[in-house]
C-alpha cells in the first residue's frame, strides 16, 4: 500500500485524469442506458475525435515549450480547402495531394515558428495573426463555395476500416488478432524496459504491481479490440493515431529533441547555458504543429467528404483544452503525449455523452468550460503544494 500511495502522489495529475475519464465513462454509460459503450458508438467517438487527438498531441508539445498556437483551426481549414482544390478541382492523385498538403503545413508552421523563435514575437500574437490570415485565405481559395465529393481512396483514411483478411463472418476476427499481437508486443517491450531498469539499479515497480499493471493493460487492449471487432473492426484512423502516440511518446521520452523541448519549457535560461539550441527547438515544435494541423485538416475533410469555409472552427480551443486537461501546464515544461490523448478523450466522451442525452449545445459549451477551469485549478493547486 505504501508503494501504491507513493506512486499515486508522484503521478497525481496523470492518475487523476485517468480516474476522471473512467468516472465520466461510467456516468454516461448509466445515464444513456448503456448506449455509450456500444461498439457503434465507441467507433463513432474514435472517428469524431481523431483530428482533435492529433491536434492535442501537437499542442501538448507547443505548451510544453511555454508557447501557444491559436491558428491550428484555421490552418486545418486552409489545408482542407487546398486538398479540395487539388483532389476535386484538379484531380491530382491522392498520395501526391496528401504529401503536398503536409509539406504546406510544415511551411506554415515554419513561417510562424520563425517569427516566434527568431524574431521573439509572442506566440499568442503570431498565431492570432495566423488564425486571421489563414481563415481569410481559406475563404479566398474556396470563394465561399463547398468543394465535394472527395475520391473514395482519400476518404478511406478517415472513414474506412481494416478489411477482414480471415474471411470470417459475424465478427471481425482480424481485429481481434491485431489486439492480441499488439498485447504481445507491449508485454515484451515492458519486460525489456524493466530488465534494463533493474540492470542499472533504477527504481522500478514491485513484481506484484508490475504484473497487475501489465495484466490490466492487456485486458483493456483486448477488450477494446473485441468491442471494435463486434462492429466493423479497427478504423484506419485508429492505426494512424496509434502510430502517432507511440512515435511521439518515444520522441519525447527517448530522444535528445524531446529532452530539449522539456528543458526549454522548464527553464529556458538554464537550457541556453547548457548548450541547448532553444530557438531551433521552438522553431521545430511549430513546424511539427503545422504538419499535425495539416493532417487533422485532411482527416476532417475526408470525414466530412467536403472542403468548407467553416471547417476547423474552434479546433484550437478543443486542442488547448485537451492538452491542459491532460496535464500540460501553461508555465511550460510539463506534459505528456498520453496525457494529451486522455484529455482529448475526456472532451470527446463529454461531447458524445451529452449529445446522446439530448443536452443542447449551449449547456455542452458551459459544462466543457467548467471542466477546463477545474483542470487548470487542479494544476495550479497541485503546483502550489
Amino acid at each position: 500500500m505504501g508503494e501504491i500511495k507513493s506512486l499515486l502522489s508522484i503521478n497525481i495529475r496523470r492518475f487523476g485524469m485517468i480516474i476522471a475519464l473512467f468516472s465520466i465513462i461510467v456516468l454516461f454509460q448509466i445515464l444513456t442506458n448503456g448506449i455509450l459503450l456500444t461498439p457503434l458508438n465507441i467507433t463513432n467517438i474514435i472517428m469524431q475525435n481523431s483530428y482533435i487527438i492529433i491536434l492535442a498531441i501537437g499542442m501538448m508539445l507547443v505548451i510544453i515549450t511555454g508557447e501557444i498556437d491559436l491558428s491550428i483551426g484555421s490552418i486545418a481549414a486552409f489545408i482542407g480547402a487546398v486538398s479540395g482544390v487539388l483532389l476535386v478541382t484538379l484531380d491530382i492523385p491522392v498520395f501526391v495531394a496528401i504529401l503536398l498538403c503536409l509539406v504546406l503545413g510544415a511551411l506554415i508552421g515554419a513561417w510562424q515558428g520563425f517569427w516566434v523563435a527568431y524574431i521573439n514575437i509572442p506566440s499568442f500574437i503570431v498565431t492570432l495573426a495566423g488564425m486571421l490570415i489563414f481563415r481569410g485565405i481559406t475563404l479566398i481559395v474556396l470563394q465561399g463555395r463547398t468543394l465535394a465529393p472527395f475520391p473514395d481512396s482519400f476518404r478511406n483514411l478517415s472513414s474506412s476500416f481494416v478489411p477482414e483478411l480471415f474471411g470470417f463472418s459475424g465478427i471481425h476476427l482480424f481485429s481481434i488478432f491485431i489486439g492480441i499481437a499488439f498485447s504481445i508486443i507491449f508485454v515484451i517491450y515492458e519486460l525489456r524496459v524493466r530488465s534494463k531498469d533493474i540492470k542499472y539499479n533504477f527504481k522500478t515497480l514491485s513484481t506484484p504491481l508490475f504484473i497487475a499493471k501489465i495484466a490490466t493493460l492487456v485486458i483493456i487492449i483486448n477488450l477494446f479490440s473485441y468491442i471494435l471487432a463486434s462492429y466493423e473492426g479497427i478504423p484506419y484512423v485508429l492505426i494512424v493515431l496509434t502510430l502517432l502516440v507511440i512515435g511521439y511518446t518515444f520522441v519525447m521520452n527517448k530522444t535528445i529533441f524531446g529532452r530539449h523541448v522539456y528543458s526549454v519549457g522548464g527553464n529556458i535560461k538554464a537550457a541556453q547555458l547548457s548548450g541547448v539550441k532553444t530557438k531551433k527547438s521552438v522553431f521545430l515544435v511549430f513546424v511539427n504543429m503545422g504538419v499535425l494541423a495539416a493532417l487533422a485538416g485532411l482527416i476532417f475533410a475526408g470525414r466530412l467528404n467536403a472542403a468548407t469555409p467553416q471547417a476547423g472552427n474552434l479546433f484550437e480551443l478543443d486542442a488547448i483544452a485537451a492538452a491542459v486537461i491532460g496535464g500540460a501546464s501553461f508555465s511550460g515544461g510539463i506534459g505528456t503525449v498520453i496525457g494529451a490523448v486522455i484529455g482529448a478523450l475526456v472532451m470527446g466522451v463529454l461531447n458524445n455523452g451529452m449529445s446522446l442525452m439530448g443536452i443542447g449545445i449551449d449547456w455542452q459549451q458551459a459544462i466543457k468550460g467548467l471542466v477546463l477551469l477545474g483542470a487548470v485549478a487542479f494544476d495550479v493547486l497541485n503546483r502550489n503544494k
